[in-house]
């Protein structure tokens, strides 16, 4: 069982083991809304705890269940908890803001069987989708979380929407084969609209969300059992006692500290994570005894902008874009899945790639035009303009576009083996984005089951303690793909809702 990691706050209220540039960078596509006026930015720590805990006497306040986290898990963890009956929940975030790292989520939500793909003459099973993301993960993810997840997609789709959260814009993303990634109807982030629609369904019932209230330890009895969770809420400890906590407080792809204990070769990445996820909930659930699992496999994403941390969302490939070397050359197949693409990314030189794309994938991401607007695309009025803006050969870089246009327009088969995701560049405007590997999603953590209890290391569920999203681990492997974590969030963080309100019905 890995050692507790010590955190501590600074003046700056930036997590430990970052720099003050790191943590803005970290901010990423949402800007610095993070910066100022916050409280309770990095986790204290956590002990295992709370020998006086057990008496509801040692409570300053008591709920049926407390909910950990105001990202997509979080926050749809309250609303289907609500919605079978549970009425005394409430909802933690010790930042400023709501929403967590699914704020950034960029390319959509993979599900498989939904009505959108059906209507869209979209052929998908579950067998296929549980297939593909364990053959990415290279086979080391749970195949029962796996294939509950994938059978549960389309349940979560059709929920979302009654929620008004419609999802029905469908693309691809690397390492699936057929499209299955869903996106909101205008082709957006599906961050910026996930968000802002879980927390109106969560106001519209009444839940109350605390802000800037850090859950710092969880409160066991005598017997182990988790009876409550320890917070600093603008500055003032309490006791919240409840009958079921739920950890949905992400990664720690924000604590340099944390990702280099476990990863020490991604010391100096930049992240694509909001300041936040510093690993809090890792800490809190193995001092309470569960089992940490699969913590050195965390995620980089080949395409993050490296001086503002901006993900450029897998969608961009996906409709169509390429990646070009310094040369201005393709390297690799851009549809693989993260993992590969970063690695063969990072054999170029410079250890970097530009994302290259022309006005149809411009206009059919409308993420690329808040990129455009923050400064980090590169236009061209053609081929040759853009290739002297990145200091490459015109030639070289007309030739790739040429041989790219070749395998839709005239069926020639791609030397790096992409098949999914081409099309034809058009004359006209040519785009591109400097590209290279960040930080972006932590696979591992505690280790769950189909109900959301969280697991000790012989198995055992720990009485009380339940979580869901990037917090947990076991479902994606030793790799990731693309839209899957937001299917992971809304399946699990769903589920876990409505496990708990049966249970303590």
């Amino acid at each position: 069982m890995e050692t507790k990691t010590d955190f501590t706050k600074t003046d700056s209220c930036v997590p430990s083991g970052l720099t003050r540039r790191s943590f803005l960078v970290g901010v990423g596509a949402l800007g610095a809304w993070a910066v100022l006026g916050l409280n309770g930015c990095a986790p204290s720590g956590a002990s295992k705890g709370g020998d006086d805990a057990a008496g509801s006497d040692a409570m300053d306040e008591t709920f049926d269940a407390v909910i950990v986290g105001t990202g997509g898990a979080g926050l749809s963890a309250a609303i289907a908890a609500h919605d079978k009956g549970l009425s005394n929940v409430v909802v933690l975030e010790k930042m400023g803001v709501a929403g967590g790292n699914t704020n950034f989520s960029s390319s959509g939500m993979n599900a498989s069987e939904t009505k959108f793909q059906k209507a869209q003459d979209i052929e998908d099973s579950n067998e296929l989708f549980a297939t593909e993301t364990l053959d990415g993960g290279h086979n080391t993810g749970d195949e029962e979380l796996v294939q509950f997840m994938c059978d549960n997609s389309a349940g979560a789709i059709d929920w979302l929407d009654s929620l008004g959260i419609p999802l029905d814009n469908i693309t691809l993303t690397g390492g699936m084969s057929v499209k299955r990634c869903h996106r909101p109807t205008d082709g957006s982030a599906v961050g910026l609209t996930l968000v802002p629609g879980l927390m109106a369904a969560v106001n519209e019932r009444g839940i109350p969300v605390r802000m800037n209230c850090e859950a710092t330890e969880l409160l066991t009895d005598d017997s182990g059992a988790v009876v409550g969770i320890k917070v600093n809420e603008n500055g003032k400890e309490k006791n919240l006692g409840a009958q079921a906590v739920i950890l949905a407080t992400g990664g720690l792809g924000a604590n340099q500290e944390m990702v280099t204990k476990y990863r020490p070769d991604l010391a100096g990445y930049v992240t694509t994570n909001q300041p936040g996820a510093t690993g809090d909930g890792y800490v809190m659930a193995e001092n309470a005894g569960a089992e940490l699992i699969q913590m050195d496999q965390i995620q980089i994403h080949p395409t993050v902008e490296q001086e503002t941390s901006t993900l450029v969302a897998e969608g961009v490939r996906g409709g169509g874009a390429i990646l070009v070397n310094a040369d201005g050359n393709r390297f690799f197949d851009e549809m693989s899945t993260r993992d590969k693409v970063s690695a063969a990314e990072q054999e170029q030189p410079g250890g970097y790639a530009w994302c290259m794309f022309d006005q149809q994938v411009y206009d059919n991401n409308k993420a690329i035009a808040k990129y455009d607007s923050a400064g980090i695309v590169t236009t061209g009025s053609d081929v040759a303009d853009l290739a002297q803006k990145l200091d490459m050969d015109p030639a070289t870089l007309q030739a790739t576009v040429d041989a790219y246009n070749a395998i839709t327009a005239d069926g020639a088969t791609d030397e790096f083996g992409r098949t999914e995701g081409c099309i034809v560049f058009e004359p006209g405007a040519m785009y591109a984005i400097k590209v290279a590997p960040g930080i972006h999603h932590a696979m591992g953590g505690i280790r769950i089951n189909t109900r959301n209890e969280a697991l000790d290391a012989d198995g055992n569920p720990i009485p009380g303690l339940y979580a869901a999203g990037e917090v947990t681990g076991g479902i994606h492997g030793n790799n990731r793909i693309g839209g899957n974590a937001v299917c992971d969030i809304e399946v699990f963080g769903k589920n876990v809702g409505e496990v708990v309100a049966e249970a303590l019905a």
